[in-house]
């Protein structure tokens, strides 16, 4: 044991002692004693040595004494003890102060110091102390014993991750231990080791590759996986590629798991997800790091995806790294099932457009779908007009199908039901009837081409027995270029080209089939000469028969020639053609359908590429209609009100026109009424209540009169009125009815109901019936009124009227005073009571008229609203789709890569086999 390890374990005494001594506190005292009689001038060492005994047998006191004593070089070691005392006695910030006051140079001494100080703060609870404190031990002294350990078991118990993978990082580099490295890794694959920018561990990487390749291989597996999906794992990418550039690494070398992290990575970041101003700095380097790792099983992808990514973004990656990829591609071994590649990415395509709220189109998912079944053999047929390719593809399905020419593309497969379906961009419709189905397809009515696919599924033997689908299309004219066939002919298997053989193979026809082998050079042709049964010689039809086949075989080697006529259907010919069809149907090679499959997945995203501008234009033309729309709303709601108004002005005047004529009515007939009263007065009248009588008699014949004649004349003048007002409300409604149907014509549905509140017309009848159905005249002051005259009178009637002399003269004075007077003001506050509540009634009517407009006014208002609101959405969509057209060209480009990788592997394939 050295000495300084002595010292730790406090067992400096074993060296002034016998190895078998069992009493080492009276050996030690003996020593002591003799040292003082001796004058020995040095005794601190014994004294050293006897605290250690103390300490060992609990006496702290004691041991604190004789260590406060050392007065040599074991001073600083004895301090530290004297500390380590006060530590078992639970004097912490005791021992604390004296550990933090002991100066030495002993680099053991300080590391003990260091960890005693740590398990000091660990017990008091200080752990920023603690942390402190174990950090600076290891930065001090980290090769001794334990100390890195120590702290990372306490950097892991505190989850200070931070921490720990410092330690780790900073050790790995410093020792090259692999346990660091392992340790490191562990944190990775915990996904802790993200909380660091990625440059950190580049050093660790290099250190690591140095020493050990393949934990070096587990360590980067490890870190690309924690930062995958973090905000870092660009930098990650970035960083690991910049760095491994540089290092020296090749094929030559095993690098499967990270040549399977490359591949994973590279699909991941081309998937749609990003654009390309994002990955344009990262992948050509990834795929240069790639290519120079890749094994066997990923050469092929990696070759592949640096050809075709240097061809979408020329000059990206170095002339060397694309030599090198074209060279390695057709030497490397094809294991790849490209079918199930080629199906993930046109899924991958179609849940994007979804995304986009882009229609990815149902033709493309029908394609793709049928181009899957590889036990259906497509024989597509084509010909010129009037060759007679109808009457062969109705002879073939044993019905009388095609009446004429077609103007789309009809696929004829067969199964036990009959059904027939259209397949469009946007939608999937079937067919409720035959009649419907040849509208759809006949030529003659349907004079431009239809994009569609029409699927007609039913009953036919030739077709189920051969697992044959006929795809029909338009026949060639002048008319009718080449387009149609060319956008199918890719889904064809085979193509039975239908020539007439009262004129085989003209040079229009030789052009089409140029034509056809330039754009499917690979597609097997084969010809069915009809009408062979207007060749009326056997003879002659044989030799036309062979100098077709002839002139065909000299364009399409090996081209079969097929005799036909679709009027005789005789049993042999039936056979031969069932045989000849037969021959045509041959095994389908799954390499050829994908490529197919691949040609199609290119439509779709040219396809998808257009619909970005569709989608543009029809936004532009949506907010220009709906602003158009916009206004003429508005000016239909001034309408309305112009309308209203006036309608308001008229229904209000002729009320008011029918209470003019009754209070004119009133105004001339009550003063004849109270003049007539006179009739009352007789010269034996008793004068005194006179007064009274005439005017009781006044408010009866007034009442009798509105009652009577005026209220019925009222009621009629009011039935009148309202019959008009019906008349001027319904023209409203009839007005409002074209409105909203112009609007529901431009809108193509019935958006807009503009329906009135006659319920207003029900009120008037009701109040009109109400006000006219008798009505108490509250009782006037007429000849009770206090003028002078009358007072007078009233006065003079109670004076003379208890003298019968009297009778004549006041019987004179009241007849003349009854029948002169004007009456203008009774007559005018008696008309003013009656008519009350008319006047109130006309006061309400503009407020009535304007509750009948309530509910066109709130739809028509509503509209513009909403019309506004969609203008404003298509605009901000609009806006950001103008100013930000990568989100959706990028993806699109990127699937167009991916989809050129795959076009790569299939060339590759061909070249392998050929070789």
């Amino acid at each position: 044991m050295t000495l300084e390890n002595q010292l730790i374990k406090k067992r400096f005494y074993e060296t002034l002692i016998e190895t078998n001594e069992t009493n080492p506190v009276r050996v030690l005292g003996e020593a002591f004693q003799a040292g003082h009689k001796d004058g020995e001038a040095d005794i601190s060492t014994i004294r050293f040595a006897q605290g250690e005994v103390y300490f060992h047998n609990k006496d702290y006191e004691a041991a604190i004494f004789k260590w406060e004593n050392v007065h040599n070089d074991l001073e600083p070691w004895a301090k530290k003890n004297i500390a380590d005392c006060y530590y078992e006695l639970g004097q912490l910030s005791t021992a604390e102060e004296i550990y933090q006051s002991i100066d030495t140079e002993s680099s053991v001494l300080q590391s003990e110091i260091a960890l005693q100080l740590f398990s000091l703060y660990i017990d008091e609870g200080s752990l920023e102390k603690a942390d402190q404190v174990i950090k600076k031990a290891v930065s001090f002294n980290p090769d001794y014993p334990n100390v890195t350990d120590i702290a990372r078991a306490f950097f892991e118990k505190h989850k200070d991750w931070k921490s720990a993978i410092e330690l780790a990082a900073a050790e790995a580099i410093r020792t090259e231990s692999p346990q660091w490295f392992d340790i490191l890794k562990t944190y990775a694959e915990q996904g802790l080791t993200n909380i660091f920018e990625p440059h950190y561990f580049s050093k660790c990487l290099v250190a690591l590759h140095r020493v050990d390749q393949a934990r070096f291989e587990q360590m980067v597996q490890a870190l690309w996986n924690g930062y995958k999906n973090e905000h870092s794992y660009f930098s990650w990418l970035r960083e690991f590629n910049h760095l491994f550039f540089d290092l020296d690494t090749s094929r030559k070398q095993s690098w499967k798991d990270l040549s399977a992290l490359y591949q994973e990575a590279y699909f991941e970041l081309i998937d749609g997800k990003y654009l390309i101003k994002e990955l344009e700095e990262i992948i050509p380097s990834l795929l240069t790091n790639w290519l120079r790792i890749a094994d066997n099983s990923h050469a092929l992808f990696a070759s592949a995806a640096v050809l075709a990514w240097s061809e979408k973004f020329p000059s990206s990656i170095s002339p060397g790294v694309v030599d090198d990829a074209e060279n390695l591609i057709f030497r490397s071994r094809n294991e790849v099932d490209g079918l199930e590649y080629s199906l993930t990415l046109f899924d991958s395509i179609v849940k994007w457009a979804e995304a986009q709220h882009v229609n990815p189109s149902h033709r493309f998912r029908w394609l793709i779908r049928e181009l899957v079944d590889f036990e259906t053999h497509h024989l597509l047929v084509a010909g010129t007009s009037g060759n007679g390719k109808s009457a062969f593809i109705n002879s073939v399905l044993g019905e009388n199908i095609q009446t004429a020419p077609t103007s789309s593309v009809i696929v004829f497969k067969g199964d036990e039901e009959t059904e027939i379906r259209k397949i469009s961009d946007e939608e999937l419709t079937a067919f409720s009837s035959f009649d419907e189905f040849q509208e759809a397809a006949d030529r003659r009515l349907n004079k431009a081409f239809d994009n569609a696919i029409i699927e007609f599924s039913l009953p036919a033997p030739m077709l189920q027995e051969n697992r044959l689908a006929l795809v029909d299309t338009p026949g060639f004219s002048d008319r009718n270029g080449m387009e149609e066939v060319l956008k199918y002919l890719h889904f064809a298997d085979s193509l039975l080209f239908v020539l007439d053989a009262n004129d085989p193979f003209t040079e229009k026809e030789q052009e089409i089939l140029m034509q056809i082998r330039e754009y499917a050079p690979h597609l097997p042709i084969h010809f069915l000469l009809n009408k062979i049964d207007e060749i009326y010689d056997e003879h002659e039809a044989a030799s036309i028969v062979e100098d077709t086949r002839s002139r065909v075989r000299a364009y399409v080697p090996g081209a079969r020639v097929f005799a036909y006529s679709s009027r005789l259907r005789s049993r042999k010919q039936q056979n031969e053609l069932a045989e000849f069809l037969k021959n045509l149907s041959q095994p389908i090679a799954e390499d050829e359908r994908m490529e197919k499959i691949l040609i199609f997945i290119r439509q779709l995203i040219s396809h998808l590429l257009d619909k970005r501008a569709e989608m543009e234009n029809s936004l532009a033309e949506s907010i220009k209609w709906n602003e158009e729309m916009a206004t003429k709303l508005s000016g239909a709601i001034h309408q309305v009100t112009d309308l209203k108004e006036e309608k308001a002005r008229i229904i209000t005047r002729t009320f008011h026109k029918v209470l003019e004529e009754i209070r004119a009515d009133l105004s001339e007939n009550i003063p004849k009424i109270l003049r007539e009263t006179s009739d009352v007065i007789q010269e034996d009248s008793d004068f005194r209540k006179i007064h009274l009588e005439l005017n009781d008699e006044m408010n009866r014949r007034v009442h009798a009169y509105v009652n009577d004649k005026v209220l019925p004349k009222l009621y009629h003048s009011l039935q009148e009125w309202i019959l008009t007002a019906n008349d001027e409300l319904n023209h409203c409604q009839f007005f409002l009815d074209e409105i909203s149907d112009g609007f529901n014509a431009m809108y193509g549905e019935e958006r807009l109901k503009l329906n009135c509140d006659f319920k207003v017309l029900d009120d008037w009848r009701r109040d009109a019936e109400r006000m006219t159905s008798g009505m108490q005249v509250e009782k006037v002051n007429i000849v009770l009124r206090r003028t002078p005259y009358q007072i007078l009178l009233k006065g003079a009637g109670k004076l003379l009227g208890a003298f019968q002399q009297n009778n004549a003269m006041l019987y004179n004075k009241y007849k003349q005073f009854v029948e002169n007077q004007d009456y203008l003001e009774v007559t005018e506050s008696i008309v003013n009571k009656l008519l009350l509540q008319f006047e109130l009634f006309a006061k309400s009517l503009e407020r009535d008229i304007s509750l009948f407009f309530r509910d066109p006014f709130a739809v028509l208002n509503q509209t513009v609203e909403e019309t506004k609101k969609e203008i404003a959405e298509k605009e901000e969509e609009l806006e950001r789709m103008r100013a930000n057209p990568e989100t959706y060209r990028d993806p699109l480009t990127l699937f167009e890569v991916k989809l050129r990788q795959y076009e790569w592997i299939a060339v590759s394939a061909k070249k392998v086999f050929q070789a």
